[in-house]
């Protein structure tokens, strides 16, 4: 039976180095699952292995797409299947890497069979949003797919937009699209969560910002300033230099902010990975354990 080996974990933690190895050892290129580090202009706060890290293994969704282009986990999840496919026609192992909760869950469960959604209503609920804000949103949804507004996250902007944009555009309620049941998977599955303890992730988090900025990534933000509308850039490292360079609050101000964010954001994964009972939880310096649990 085939095999694809996910290696996830809260930002941070340390995934790129171990699976590097791991890619060494398994004799496989490393299929990335980070959604961020797909946009090519998108480097420095993104994380992005550096080119001698790319030099070591073949690296796929890096760098493949531009700010501008439209990109869905269904689309990941197409793309993603079909290379595994070739690729487990010579290969009997395939090396996952990556924190996109969404992402791993498009190629190990299955991603709703959402119909696309009209660019021009997108652009309108989200003006709608920008004027009146999200309790106008979510009364809406509330009366058009009750079920979707019971469930999510009420302060995620983006999960409610897109709830309605489905209901809108379809006359059906968004939850009635949701897929109940994870699909088949013609490979086995084994999936890998790395953690930390809180304080110590946190002082990496907050020394890669550092590293971040030293790097370059005050220039980085700035150079992307007039495309902040893009959904691409809507993302922590970018919005709070953005609110910098607008005034809002001062540099060092926006470094403070990037760290606390990332810090949510981690916290977010982990609640994420931590629902989900097929994976294995391994510390970064357990990596004979890892091997070993691979049979490698």
């Amino acid at each position: 039976m085939k095999r694809l080996i996910v290696l996830t974990g809260p930002t941070g933690v340390g995934k790129t180095e171990l699976s590097l190895r791991l890619a060494r050892e398994l004799g496989s290129p490393i299929f990335s699952c980070d959604s961020r580090q797909m946009f090519r202009e998108m480097s420095i706060g993104t994380a992005k292995p550096t080119a001698e890290q790319l030099a070591q293994a073949q690296h796929y969704f890096v760098d493949n797409l531009s700010i501008h282009d439209y990109y869905s986990a269904a689309r990941f999840e197409s793309e993603a299947l079909a290379m595994l496919e070739e690729h487990f026609q010579t290969h009997d192992n395939a090396l996952m890497v990556g924190g996109s909760m969404l992402y791993i869950d498009a190629i190990c469960k299955g991603i709703d069979d959402m119909p696309d959604v009209d660019e021009d209503l997108r652009r309108e609920l989200l003006q709608r949003y920008e004027e009146k804000g999200l309790d106008d949103i979510l009364a809406q949804l509330r009366l058009l797919d009750p079920d979707y507004y019971n469930e999510v996250d009420r302060k995620n902007h983006k999960r409610v937009l897109h709830g309605l944009e489905i209901c809108l555009m379809t006359g059906k309620p968004f939850s009635s699209f949701r897929r109940k049941q994870a699909k088949e998977r013609p490979f086995d599955i084994v999936k890998i969560c790395l953690h930390r303890q809180r304080e110590e992730l946190y002082a990496r988090i907050d020394a890669r910002v550092q590293l971040m900025m030293d790097e370059g990534l005050l220039e980085e933000a700035r150079a992307l300033y007039p495309y902040r509308h893009l959904n691409a850039l809507k993302t922590v490292g970018y919005s709070e230099l953005f609110a910098h360079f607008d005034g809002h609050c001062s540099l060092e101000e926006a470094i403070a902010k990037i760290q606390f964010n990332t810090h949510k954001y981690a916290r977010k994964q982990l609640t994420w990975f931590r629902r989900d009972g097929d994976y294995h939880w391994f510390e970064p310096t357990q990596e004979k354990d890892i091997f070993e649990l691979l049979q490698l």
